[in-house]
């Protein structure tokens, strides 16, 4: 397991091969938590591990320096994947300053207490000198939490970006360039899609901030460290950021007796034209976090549920409610599904709920009565050819 960023920089921090679950965000690939050791004059921790991991994060740092001669521990971001070591944190480096900015100082005591710990407080444009190197703040605002914070180095333009630019990955590797790209820019772009994406204003107002620093190197706190494919995640989050999309459409739906799943089916086939990608999902058979990051570069969509008890299907209303936190505004589309005996149902509590989260409706909610007549799946296709007209100009106008 390969450990050193730079000379007397090293990775510190803890691989979670097991956890499959994140506050609801499915972690197929397991995780990791990273922290850092800068050996200069002054010793200094980047960050922190979850709390479970404390141990294995301790050895690492002795083996490496006396944690007596620790004399900073930066605290990049509350929230207890990161902090929840820092209790035993205070007490294994009994020298070291903690350092972070105001709001994450108030966060940490509302979680851990620690009024009576070593504080030092600093804000965007501070700086601490720990020898050869300097360490300089950028506070990052609801990136992706208010307390969040970047750390940079100039000296080897190092930026330690916190939870900006990390991925879900389980790794024995520590660098971009030592796992598959294609595997880490998914894991990527899943991370934008179900942690940061509602923040993306302030994603592109950090972005901006930091453009005019020379950047070599980007050590996250999850996954691994961008050293080669600097350009891929930069650019990815620049499109990202700003809510580029492709030429491409999604059809979300939840079927009982699948009379809206032939709907679904007809919706896609229609919108099979030249240059546009489409994507068809059960949402009860498939995770709310592929779902979120499919819809993540969709241009246009439909959502469809048959009826329950007069309401739509409660996945697909755990997907809405999900799709609507993630805050992804400029899509179009439209409402379908399939009811029994009643004069409404799902599809129609489908549409009250993309109103609701602002989305562009194309067309009214196309529905049925118990199964579709060729004449309802031959109208889904004409809507999925539609959809399929608008993600292509939408991208078109993208350039």
């Amino acid at each position: 397991m390969r450990k050193n960023l730079m000379p007397n920089i090293d990775w510190v921090g803890a691989v979670d091969w097991n956890v499959r679950d994140f506050h609801s965000y499915n972690t197929d690939r397991g995780a990791t938590y990273n922290a850092y050791l800068i050996r200069d004059t002054a010793n200094t921790l980047i960050d922190t591990v979850k709390g479970p991991f404390f141990e294995s994060y301790y050895r690492q740092v002795a083996d490496l320096a006396d944690p007596a001669s620790i004399q900073y521990l930066i605290v990049n971001h509350a929230e207890p994947d990161h902090s929840s070591a820092l209790p035993q944190a205070v007490k294994a480096f009994p020298n070291a300053k903690i350092v972070t900015n105001k709001k994450c100082r108030d966060t940490v005591q509302k979680y851990f207490g620690g009024a009576d710990w070593n504080w030092q407080e600093v804000k965007t444009g501070d700086s601490i000198s720990i020898g050869s190197r300097t360490l300089q703040f950028i506070e990052t605002p609801m990136v992706h939490w208010p307390d969040s914070m970047f750390t940079y180095v100039p000296e080897d333009e190092l930026l330690f970006s916190m939870d900006a630019f990390g991925q879900h990955v389980a790794s024995a590797a520590r660098f971009d360039d030592e796992i598959d790209l294609d595997i880490i820019m998914d894991e990527a772009k899943t991370y934008y899609a179900n942690i940061v994406v509602p923040h993306s204003k302030a994603v592109k107002r950090t972005l901006d901030a930091a453009a005019g620093l020379p950047i070599k190197m980007i050590a996250p706190s999850h996954g691994v460290i961008w050293r080669k494919y600097l350009d891929s995640i930069l650019g990815a989050y620049g499109k990202w950021c700003t809510g580029t999309v492709r030429a491409k459409i999604a059809v979300f739906y939840d079927s009982m007796w699948e009379s809206t799943g032939k709907i679904a089916e007809a919706i896609t086939q229609g919108a099979d034209l030249d240059g546009v990608a489409t994507v068809m999902m059960h949402v009860r058979h498939n995770s709310l976090t592929r779902i979120a990051t499919e819809f993540l570069d969709t241009a246009a969509f439909a959502f469809g549920s048959s009826t329950l008890n007069n309401l739509m299907m409660p996945a697909a209303s755990a997907a809405l409610v999900y799709l609507r936190g993630m805050n992804v505004q400029n899509r179009t589309g439209f409402a379908f599904g399939s009811y029994g005996w009643g004069a409404k149902g799902g599809a129609d509590q489908v549409e009250e709920y993309m109103k609701a989260a602002g989305w562009t409706l194309n067309r009214p909610v196309l529905k049925c009565s118990y199964r579709p007549t060729q004449q309802i799946l031959d109208e889904a296709a004409e809507a999925g050819r539609e959809l399929a007209r608008i993600a292509l100009e939408v991208a078109e106008k993208q350039g």
